[in-house]
């Protein structure tokens, strides 16, 4: 049976080669991205853009009119979105709410392992949002964001197991695999999405659990937020000796999918982006 370090290698490989298709944005939120950054771009131009695709354009209004928003007035239409939300926003919240369609299976074993994947980054999006809240030097829709992609890595590697029967029908290997090399291939995804480094990092930094720093950044928003949804194995003995929750202002003996309030705030991002 092929080890880690042949499958790695061979991926590596095909990815190189471009024998293995690296997951893409979707246009809409490339075009957007790019308008966004222009300093006389408009409401009306970003609008246009966002509506040659008739589905994210739907649940831009859907997420706008939210109560995560929590607008005054209902928004009608994508420009009267744009110009509540504004343009930031509206591009992080986009480029969010286009990650869905990256995750679309081909079978019925991928249709298993995609649902699950995508499941753990909006739970960890909708913690690591909420957690950024009280982090001023962290956008909460970058945060969000950075929760959606931390596990990106995984599709390519998913991919390329389906070609070896011995890994599609051996479950305990697979998921080493994953766990092996899902951060290395995501930073590889993210670079190629020409991300900010803030966001780059995150696949590869997010369970280094020793990593110092003088300020929370993205990585240490999403390390917590995997903690504290129980996505690594690691007993809540030994969160105390993580700075990270130090840097993102969190007491390491308090869960807060378990408090009220925010328990409530963490479900509102779920079913805004989910």
């Amino acid at each position: 049976m092929m080890d880690i370090n042949q499958f790695r290698m061979k991926l590596i490989k095909a990815i190189d080669n471009n024998e293995i298709v690296l997951p893409t944005l979707p246009e809409v939120a490339l075009q957007v991205r790019d308008e966004a950054e222009k300093e006389d771009t408009t409401a009306r131009k970003l609008a246009e853009i966002i509506t040659t695709d008739a589905a994210i354009s739907a649940r831009l209004l859907q997420v706008a009119n939210s109560p995560l928003y929590r607008p005054r007035a209902p928004i009608e239409d994508v420009q009267m979105a744009v110009t509540r939300l504004g343009n930031k926003l509206v591009k992080s919240l986009v480029t969010s709410l286009a990650m869905k369609q990256i995750y679309q299976a081909t079978n019925d074993f991928m249709e298993h392992k995609l649902r699950k994947v995508w499941e753990d980054s909006v739970n960890v999006a909708a913690v690591s949002k909420v957690l950024a809240q009280s982090l001023p030097q962290l956008s909460n829709e970058q945060a969000m964001l950075a929760g959606l992609i931390h596990n990106i890595g995984i599709l390519p590697i998913l991919t390329m197991a389906e070609s070896f029967s011995d890994l599609s029908s051996n479950e305990r290997m697979l998921e080493e695999l994953i766990d092996a090399l899902y951060p290395e291939i995501g930073a590889v995804i993210l670079k190629n999405w020409d991300f900010p480094e803030a966001v780059t990092n995150v696949p590869a930094e997010h369970r280094n659990h020793s990593r110092e720093g003088i300020e929370a950044d993205f990585a240490d928003v999403v390390m917590v937020a995997r903690l504290q949804l129980g996505l690594d194995n690691l007993p809540v003995e030994q969160w105390a000796d993580i700075s990270a929750f130090d840097r993102v202002g969190l007491d390491a003996e308090i869960n807060i999918t378990d408090v009220e309030d925010t328990a409530e705030d963490i479900e509102s991002v779920k079913q805004a982006i989910a």
